[in-house]
């Protein structure tokens, strides 16, 4: 279900059209050359609009038509529960939701925090006259004020607390390590002010009227006057803005203004806190469940965490200093995403399957209505062959009627257009090794053409152009000395630079920009990486002698995945020279590093069958 979320967010962002308005802020004066920073209560649409505005500023006196200040208060947020502790550990830690949970866990076991899988917000009477102690001994009493918090959700798990420390009088524990410490405090922190007093703050809010424009300044200020529970868990959140003291009918001046061209955003991409606080309101699983979703959608490869560049994007700016209109040209990155969710190629097809074959099973509220269900069934109120029957027997109409769905859908195949050289089709699609682009079909006569599509890359946003440049590959760039034809190329594992039969990586250059001169260069360092590379090899055998990373192995020859065998001679033979090692000794060290692994495999599979037989008693 997750991923769905993050596709359909994907889908929304690539859809969006992005319109361009321009924001207005000044820098203002009062009478006795105090600055202020003031912004106007209007966007402009266009460049135009806001160059007359700039011009208008020039002649316009201004002064202040309201002055509005009224006490306002922040109050502290409930203790933790475990959305809110995955939530608050990613914003402020930079926690993955998986290991938040895992430090979380093993805080538990110490003893150091209560249950942390739970979504009560209620704290025991013993932990709520703690608090009060440490509270009034360290801060006084005007900080502390007693709350119970209600759990909303009828589904709560009322056996557990929320998420506490089981011995408020510890800030700190002696021994935890760095990470640890930091969930830790972040629990202990969010629970005593829990148990605090509001924050008091003194709002001000000034109307300044402008002589010769419909539109007016507002200025906004906020002073902390009694900092309460802020005094323990957030306190930099509340950023004092201090503001000149201003009556009514008081004149101002203009010392400096700017009208920035800004583009309106789509909906920012999931982070896995916002994710978690997302599935949690559609009410979407328990407590226990939201780190396992999260981390299952990625293992999956449905869905990438990853911190992204952004591009560089020009806007207009529109200044006046020192009396004189300038107007510029400024860029910006934009596009910039740190730790974002991704939907795969995989994923977009995969939630496209689901919702046209098994739209009731993806449904947003089939996962709420089950949980529901399931409480009813603990509760006594529902009989549970009732819900099985329910699922089981349309579900099991939809899976015969899916065995109809054809290849195409399967693989997600999507029509880009015509290739202007040949005019045949040009699709994309899913395949065994990933998302690729394709020149004709299957049933031509003339075998088609394949591409890999590239990292960043999906069948969903790719275009013709994008996909037709993936066929000028390779690029051939000329021969080695040797006579071999070099050729740059991205492959499975990244860009590489082929001569003859053998490979170098391209690392700090593309495909498309890479020269002979460099290509030949890296071919110089990786011949001579495998000169170096090879201790000993055998005559009428594939065993070779290698050095490694962890130091000097012995290869059997074979590839990964097809019975390659790696034995590391220091293990085997100590500190004998592994160029003096016989094919008759390597042999004998392949084989017992299989005998090893087949004794292992064997203890591994008494143990289960121990551990099922106990199971079963």
């Amino acid at each position: 279900m997750p991923f769905r979320l993050v596709v359909e967010r994907e889908r929304e962002i690539t859809a969006h059209s992005s319109a361009s308005s321009y924001k207005v802020k000044a820098t203002l004066a009062d009478e006795t050359n105090e600055l202020f920073e003031v912004k106007l209560n209007e966007d402009f649409a266009t460049q135009e609009e806001a160059q007359n505005f700039a011009q208008g500023m020039l002649e316009a006196t201004m002064k202040v038509v309201s002055v509005e200040t009224k006490p306002s208060k922040r109050s502290p947020k409930a203790p933790f529960i475990t959305s809110t502790l995955q939530q608050e550990a990613s914003q402020k830690l930079g926690f993955s939701v998986k290991q938040t949970m895992s430090i979380a866990q093993n805080l538990y076991r110490e003893g150091a925090i209560t249950y942390m899988r739970t979504d009560s917000l209620s704290l025991s009477e013993e932990a709520i006259t703690a608090a009060q102690d440490v509270i009034v001994s360290s801060y006084g009493l005007d900080f502390h004020q007693a709350r119970r918090y209600k759990t909303k959700s009828s589904s709560a798990q009322e056996a557990h607390e929320a998420i506490r420390p089981t011995d408020l009088t510890k800030p700190s524990i002696l021994g935890l390590d760095d990470q640890s410490a930091k969930l830790y405090s972040l629990i202990y922190k969010r629970t005593l002010a829990s148990q605090m007093s509001d924050a008091q703050l003194q709002k001000t809010k000034i109307n300044i009227d402008i002589s010769n424009r419909n539109e007016h300044f507002i200025a906004d200020g906020e002073v902390l006057s009694f900092s309460g529970f802020l005094k323990v868990y957030d306190y930099m959140a509340a950023e004092d803005k201090l503001l000149p003291r201003l009556d009514v009918g008081d004149s101002l001046s203009l010392v400096g203004l700017i009208s920035r061209e800004s583009f309106s955003r789509a909906k920012p991409r999931y982070t896995e806190a916002s994710l978690v606080k997302e599935i949690e309101q559609m009410g979407i699983g328990r407590p226990s469940t939201f780190a396992t979703m999260i981390t299952t959608v990625q293992d999956r490869n449905y869905v990438i965490k990853e911190t992204r560049e952004g591009v560089q994007r020009d806007y207009q700016q529109i200044e006046i200093v020192d009396g004189v209109i300038s107007e510029s040209t400024q860029s910006e990155t934009t596009g910039a995403e740190k730790n974002k969710l991704f939907p795969t190629s995989v994923a977009y097809i995969l939630v496209d399957f689901l919702l046209n074959n098994f739209k009731n099973i993806i449904g947003y509220e089939f996962t709420a209505n089950l949980e529901s269900d399931f409480d009813k069934i603990a509760e006594e109120s529902k009989p549970w062959t009732g819900v099985v029957r329910n699922f089981y027997e349309p579900f099991h109409e939809q899976i015969e009627l899916a065995k109809e769905v054809s290849r195409d859908e399967t693989h997600g195949m999507r029509e880009l257009g015509e290739d202007p050289t040949t005019g045949k089709t040009v699709s994309v699609r899913f395949g065994r090794y990933g998302p690729f682009a394709q020149i004709g079909h299957q049933d031509d006569e003339e075998k088609p053409t394949f591409a890999s599509l590239r990292k960043g890359q999906d069948i969903e946003a790719i275009t013709l152009i994008e996909a037709l440049e993936l066929f000028k590959m390779p690029r051939t760039l000329g021969e080695t000395d040797d006579g071999e034809t070099v050729k740059a190329n991205y492959g499975r594992f990244g860009p590489y630079i082929q001569y003859g039969k053998k490979y170098a990586s391209l690392k700090d250059v593309s495909p498309e920009e890479v020269t002979l001169e460099t290509a030949l260069e890296l071919i110089v360092a990786k011949e001579k990486f495998d000169a170096e590379r090879i201790i000993k090899v055998f005559d009428d055998s594939d065993i070779q002698i290698l050095n490694g990373r962890f130091g000097p192995y012995i290869w059997n020859g074979k590839k990964r995945g097809k019975g390659q065998k790696n034995v590391t001679v220091e293990k085997v033979f100590g500190d004998k020279a592994p160029i003096d090692l016989t094919l008759e000794e390597c042999k004998k060290a392949i084989e017992g590093k299989d005998k090893a692994k087949a004794k292992k495999r064997k203890k591994k599979l008494i143990l289960k069958n121990k551990t099922h037989q106990i199971n079963k008693l």
